[in-house]
């Protein structure tokens, strides 16, 4: 069932980490093959509640409580998964993700290639991402740029509970490994309509979440409710912006970037990671390389800082938030 079509469907509404829940209990429902694994997923149901509930359902040979070792979760889910498994591998936080960063980039996303096709590595790595909920260190991460950089794997961020659910079937269900982030942040900030049945969201697919005619601004997770929060605000001083939620970093929609930029001539990106090195950097260079004769300003980047995540007092300042979204299109609708 597409997402499309499911808008007919009995609905629930949900928050995004229920909906994250809604689309693990569908998939495990749907396969066999498919597992949860990760630390406190089962007895205790996560650190978010997000698998609340599966291991009175499914059991824990299907939901399976491991040692707190990240290299070890993701190294054992690339066995199984080389093997006809669908491992659903969690990471609590990003930020605890790098002891098995070796496991992702040197093995998941090489196994089809250095296989030469013979294995495919059907793996979903979960991990709630970034910053805003006053965690201690090594919590408030965004370094998505790190996974996009490597060919072979595709990275998924959905901002919405239908596009959770939708998205977290369709990386369930792909036959190579997905990095899938969850921006905690909006983990319980809202809720919405989401259909009942399974369905999927295709990844690699942009969407267009307000249209206007000024100029496009680029987001993506938590970033998309205070960029659209400022193109509302900046509706009444009579700029309009089209606000595109890219979903998937990779692979990037740069057919719908492309397409938005055409007709606006002018762009901003707003992501919550670190500058330097940032996913913001790719997207105007795609700009520049395809359709720099129809730019009318420089392209703006509202960012984190270069600088580790701050604490509790700085963490406001660090995000970026409406008021330094505004500033920004302000000064490429004037240029």
């Amino acid at each position: 069932m597409s997402q499309e079509t499911s808008q007919t469907a009995e609905t629930q509404s949900l928050t995004l980490v229920q909906a994250v829940r809604d689309g693990l209990y569908g998939e495990l429902s749907r396969d066999d093959d498919v597992v949860v694994m990760g630390e406190d997923v089962g007895e205790n149901g996560g650190v978010f509640r997000a698998t609340q509930g599966l291991i009175e359902e499914f059991g824990d040979q299907r939901v399976i409580d491991t040692p707190l070792a990240e290299s070890g979760i993701v190294g054992t889910a690339v066995g199984m998964a080389a093997y006809g498994l669908r491992p659903v591998a969690e990471i609590q936080f990003m930020g605890f993700i790098y002891p098995a960063f070796d496991q992702i980039v040197s093995h998941a996303a090489r196994l089809r290639n250095r296989s030469r096709g013979r294995f495919s590595c059907p793996l979903v790595i979960r991990a709630p991402y970034g910053g805003g909920i006053r965690a201690p260190e090594h919590h408030s991460e965004s370094t998505e740029a790190f996974f996009v950089h490597q060919p072979g794997l595709k990275v998924a961020i959905p901002s919405t509970p239908t596009d959770a659910k939708g998205m977290l079937a369709a990386a369930v269900r792909d036959p190579d490994p997905v990095v899938f982030l969850e921006p905690k942040l909006i983990y319980r900030a809202f809720r919405e309509d989401v259909p009942d049945e399974s369905y999927t969201t295709p990844l690699g697919e942009a969407a267009v979440r307000r249209e206007g005619t000024d100029v496009s601004v680029f987001t993506w997770g938590a970033m998309t409710r205070p960029t659209l929060e400022a193109a509302e605000d900046l509706a009444g001083e009579g700029i309009d912006c089209e606000v595109v939620d890219l979903r998937t970093l990779s692979p990037l929609d740069e057919e719908t970037i492309l397409e938005s930029f055409r007709k606006t001539g002018r762009g901003v990106v707003v992501h919550e990671a670190p500058k330097t090195g940032g996913i913001g950097g790719e997207i105007v260079a795609t700009i520049q390389e395809e359709v720099l004769l129809y730019q009318e300003a420089p392209i703006e980047r509202v960012t984190g800082f270069d600088v580790p995540f701050p604490l509790y007092a700085l963490e406001d300042y660090y995000l970026p938030e409406p008021a330094r979204v505004k500033d920004a299109i302000r000064d490429t609708v004037e240029f």
